[in-house]
């Protein structure tokens, strides 16, 4: 299996950085999830990904920790 990282960019007015990390929680507690991410492989190479909300909708129902191919 192969390690990312995953980052969520938002450009947030605050005060304080801890300020902006609530208020970015606040928004994704609240609002409808971010479809739009940064992905970094293990290479560093990074690429812009956009999740079509349907199917991202469906695997987020779907419990992947069953599937015997993630063991």
């Amino acid at each position: 299996m192969h390690k990312f990282t995953v980052a969520l960019t938002r450009e947030i007015e605050a005060d304080t950085p801890e300020e902006a990390a609530l208020l970015l929680y606040q928004e994704l507690s609240k609002g409808p999830l971010p479809d739009c991410y940064a992905v970094t492989d293990e290479t560093s190479l990074t690429m812009e990904v956009k999740l079509d909300r349907e199917k991202a909708d469906e695997f987020a129902s779907i419990d992947h920790t069953a599937d015997p191919g993630n063991w």
